[in-house]
């Protein structure tokens, strides 16, 4: 092993766990203190303010200015008192991450000195540079100006010594630049379909909720190993690395005692989430060495996808307190599992009713069938739009993988859920929907099982999984932002809850009851669900790939071609005419998106062609002069037998030779291409060169882990996927 590769393994190694100062109160007693929630606000704010921010919160009315001012002073008041000095409008721009800007409080008192402050217009408004962002032709570079606005849904929260505001981005002239304005206009749009369906069964009802609940999965590796790869560093995942003897075949890492410094970072990330009011409910070991899992309990989706975007750079900042580094790359590791971000989606009212649970009796039942069968229609209407929802360059490399899904947008029920939909089809309309083993049984009664959630198994093989209450979007990466496929999917639902109630309304206008109604809407729907989007089998089957095809649904893999889908004629008036995106916002976005897929395959391409021709390549001529030297040693002392005795090492180089001209072959092709690719103007045009390219990068990967497997160990100078994988 090289003495620096040796050196990097050794020391990842011995590190041990960092103590962690567990707080001496119970995590109910130290929850939410960083958060200004309404508990700070009844304490902080006058109660007319406080009412008026409640109103705001609740129902959408705006604040004036005195009001906006006094809520400032409280929040500042309390900033102070917690140890902040800077405020920070929070947002989240279509960069794949999140941004602030930092100010401090401190202005002129008008005497001479300084006075810490925070006014009403600096909580509500502020203006970043908006060109240098992605906006995709929106905002050009002399065109700086975009605005950020407070979102008082999602509190304020301090994190170090900032005060941090979750804020919309927008540009001057009004489009959205970020991802949380569209999500909370899906939001208000899934809300207002809903709504009248849900008082067509209780009237009391005022509000639908959209829920989401993520599950976090990760990587963790030493940073010094990290350190010592530079595809890691610049990209995130390995671009070459020939596979270790032992990964995760033996599933002994799944759900496993979790490493003790593992383990302290992970109480380490919790008491922090805590602190800021992110429920975090779970944390295990994942399928692959190393790979581990976080989640919370469900929450309000704009809030839940917010504290997602928290927590993933509190991970990113506490890993380096324990010597690790955070991969959220979707497939960091070439043959074992990849991580993905299941999104758990539901929606509730304000009465408490979840809609996607079974209801107590046939009326409630009756609701939840309705819900359940429109989210369907809503995932057959809109397969390709929602599989472009969860496209990235990244996510490409996992999806179809192991256990992801594959890129295919079914459904699955389960056998209890399938069966209940077919016999739908066959009883009469006024037949009520009972609980079984609450009821007596009767001729003809169509029986909700009890406890869906034993009842509905678990499929991995399926990208959009319904899981007893709730449904399982399991495709969305690991790295994304939750707001892209949340906006996708509740739009869609939205849209198809409009469709819906329309056709009701005929049948209504026909004088038929309401649960007759409803049943003779939902039966063609139903019987269009089964026959299309709903699949119980293996995914990842070539037949399943077919008979896919033969049902109408998306199979493109392509995932530049995969983006046009948002610009297809049905996605764009669903999107319009919802309010969520204008056809420019559409199209500018799909620009953005095609741009970093062509920067990311680019940025990939030339660290792959770098690291070849400056690590790889020279590894092996100097293992290939090594066995010459070795070669004339014997050729020297044995002349007459040199060539039997040096069999192995001829051959040796004889296949250096031969790997090592592979390399640079495929390298120079690739740079060719590359170089062809940037001088394309049309960027889906460059995205679709650039595909062709990121395909070319396994070729070189199989040749440089082909050389990996032939070199001496002690030259090779990266470090391996067994000392990568197994050091904790």
């Amino acid at each position: 092993m090289s003495k620096l590769r040796f050196d990097v393994v050794k020391d990842a190694f011995k590190k041990k766990a960092v103590e962690v100062k567990t707080p001496t109160k119970k995590v109910s007693e130290y929850f939410g203190e960083l958060v200004f929630n309404r508990e700070k606000m009844k304490k902080y704010l006058d109660s007319s303010t406080f009412s008026k921010l409640s109103d705001c919160i609740d129902n959408g009315i705006a604040l004036d200015s005195e009001t906006a001012d006094k809520v400032a002073e409280g929040i500042k008041r309390w900033a102070l008192e917690n140890g902040a000095t800077h405020i920070s409008h929070w947002f989240q721009p279509l960069t794949e991450g999140t941004a602030e800007k930092h100010d401090s409080f401190m202005e002129y008192d008008g005497k001479g000195g300084m006075i810490e402050t925070l006014t009403g217009k600096s909580l509500v408004q502020q203006e970043p540079d908006a060109s240098s962002f992605p906006s995709g032709g929106i905002r050009a570079t002399f065109e700086a100006r975009g605005y950020t606005a407070w979102d008082p849904t999602s509190p304020v929260f301090i994190q170090e010594d900032t005060l941090c505001i979750p804020t919309v981005f927008v540009a001057y002239t009004g489009e959205a630049l970020d991802y949380k304005t569209p999500l909370k206009k899906a939001l208000k749009a899934v809300t207002e379909a809903a709504l009248p369906i849900c008082q067509l069964f209780d009237p009391k009802v005022k509000k639908v909720i959209s829920y989401l609940g993520w599950e976090q999965e990760y990587f963790l590796i030493d940073e010094d190993v990290y350190a010592a790869r530079p595809d890691l560093v610049l990209t995130g995942r390995t671009l070459m690395g020939h596979a270790s003897s032992k990964n995760q075949q033996l599933d002994d890492h799944y759900f496993g005692a979790i490493p003790s410094r593992v383990e302290a970072f992970m109480k380490d990330i919790e008491i922090a989430g805590y602190k800021l009011g992110i429920p975090l409910k779970t944390h295990h070991n994942e399928v692959a060495p190393n790979q581990f899992e976080l989640a919370p309990i469900y929450g309000e989706t704009n809030l839940a996808n917010d504290q997602n975007q928290i927590m993933m750079n509190i991970m990113n900042s506490i890993a380096r307190k324990h010597g690790f580094v955070v991969l959220f790359h979707e497939k960091p590791f070439e043959g074992i599992n990849g991580s993905g971000k299941h999104n758990n989606w539901s929606l509730g009212t304000d009465t408490g009713v979840q809609l996607m649970a079974p209801g107590k009796d046939p009326k409630g039942n009756l609701q939840f069938i309705t819900f359940f069968v429109n989210v369907l229609a809503a995932v057959q209407k809109y397969n390709s739009v929602l599989k472009a929802s969860i496209a990235s360059a990244t996510n490409a490399h996992r999806l179809g993988a192991n256990e992801a899904p594959p890129a295919i947008v079914s459904a699955f029920l389960g056998h209890t859920m399938t069966e209940l939909l077919k016999k739908l089809l066959d009883v009469p309309s006024d037949t009520p929907i009972e609980i079984a083993g609450k009821k007596g049984k009767s001729l003809g009664l169509v029986e909700v099982p009890e406890i869906l959630m034993d009842n509905t198994d678990r499929n991995r093989t399926s990208p959009f999984a319904f899981t007893g209450n709730r449904f399982e979007f399991r495709a969305v990466g690991s790295s994304a932002n939750c707001a892209g496929a949340m906006t996708t999917l509740n739009a869609a639902v939205a849209d198809q809850l409009i469709e819906f109630k329309s056709q009701l309304d005929k049948e209504l206008s026909k004088g038929k009851a309401l649960n007759i109604a409803i049943m003779d809407t939902l039966k063609p729907i139903i019987k269009s669900v089964l026959d299309v989007v709903c699949f119980e089998g293996n995914g990842y089957t070539d037949e399943w790939k077919a008979e896919a095809t033969r049902r109408g649904l998306d199979t493109e893999t392509n995932v530049p071609e995969l983006f046009k889908a948002f610009t297809e004629k049905n996605s764009v008036e669903m999107f319009t005419k919802l309010g969520i995106y204008t056809e420019k916002e559409l199209e500018a976005r799909n620009e953005v998106r095609w741009e970093t897929y062509c920067k990311k395959v680019q940025i990939e391409a030339r660290v792959i062609g770098r690291m070849a021709i400056n690590h790889v390549v020279p590894a092996g001529f100097t293992y290939q002069t090594k066995l010459l030297e070795n070669i004339n040693l014997f050729k020297s002392n044995f002349p007459d037998t040199y060539q039997s005795m040096c069999a192995t090492q001829i051959k040796l180089v004889h296949e250096l030779s031969k790997v090592i001209l592979d390399i640079q072959k495929k390298v120079e092709d690739m740079i060719q291409a590359r170089q062809v690719a940037n001088h394309i103007e049309d960027v889906y045009q460059r995205a679709l060169a650039y595909h062709d390219i990121a395909d070319s990068l396994f070729g070189i990967r199989k040749s440089i882990d082909n050389l990996e497997e032939i070199t001496d160990n002690d030259i090779w100078p990266l470090p391996k996927y067994r000392e990568i994988l197994f050091i904790n």
